[in-house]
């Protein structure tokens, strides 16, 4: 398992954790997702490696971005 970190800005509340939760969790390889709504923090644990851009994708769909 291997851990990937991202900061996310915009988030206000914790509906904007759990959309951004609900979101990235729906990534292939994810196995799970933990969202700090203070810091932006974003962590992922996985069984297999997720592309970058893949995560930013899910983020986005969820209304925010990336740092």
């Amino acid at each position: 398992m291997a851990q990937q970190t991202y900061t996310v800005d915009g988030m206000t509340c914790e509906h904007c954790v759990a959309s951004v939760t609900e979101e990235v969790s729906e990534l292939a390889g994810v196995t799970d997702v933990a969202v700090d709504l203070d810091s932006g923090r974003l962590a992922l644990t996985t069984d297999s490696p997720v592309d970058d851009d893949a995560v930013r994708a899910a983020v986005a769909e969820a209304g925010y971005a990336v740092r």
